[in-house]
């Protein structure tokens, strides 16, 4: 029998209530020092947002865009914001490209609790590289994903690509 050992993902198994988020914000956390960002997995800093590396990924790669402002609808969100946010999009994939050649990519956003979002109060924009035949056996009957590499690793592939 093989076995697959992932200790990063007790973290988040352990913190699985709604309410795990209560009273902090991971992006708002995740941006506060700038000499924090390796440790955050920040890997870039725009003029209204940020990219940050997914600490729970589905692939490797997986990437989030935020603001620094705490907005919880996107229909609140300045122009200028939403404006950079695409720009960022499209920076990123331009990056996933170049270093993990996918075959396509899912982009988007959950808005809300109810339609996914694991922080609903503050909007980001989810990058993921995807692959023919990533969906594996793993993670359609076991709901387990299996990632290539360590977060560390994305971390410098992708630092200073964006």
């Amino acid at each position: 029998m093989e076995r697959l050992w992932s200790p990063w993902r007790h973290e988040y198994i352990a913190n699985t209530s709604p309410d795990r988020f209560q009273g902090t914000c991971i992006f708002c956390e995740a941006q506060k020092n700038p000499a924090d960002d390796e440790k955050n997995l920040v890997l870039y800093r725009g003029t209204h947002n940020f990219v940050v590396l997914n600490r729970y990924p589905y692939v490797s790669g997986h990437l989030m865009i935020a603001p620094f402002a705490h907005i919880g609808e996107l229909d609140s969100a300045p122009k200028a914001t939403t404006d950079e946010m695409m720009d960022l999009v499209k920076g990123c994939q331009l990056a996933l490209r170049e270093v993990y050649q996918p075959q396509g990519f899912n982009i988007g956003m959950n808005l809300g609790r109810v339609a996914g979002a694991g922080v609903a109060d503050h909007i980001h924009m989810h990058i993921l590289p995807r692959w023919g035949g990533d969906t594996n056996f793993m993670s359609t009957v076991a709901e387990t994903r299996v990632l290539p590499e360590d977060l560390s690793t994305t971390y410098q592939k992708l630092h200073g690509k964006i």
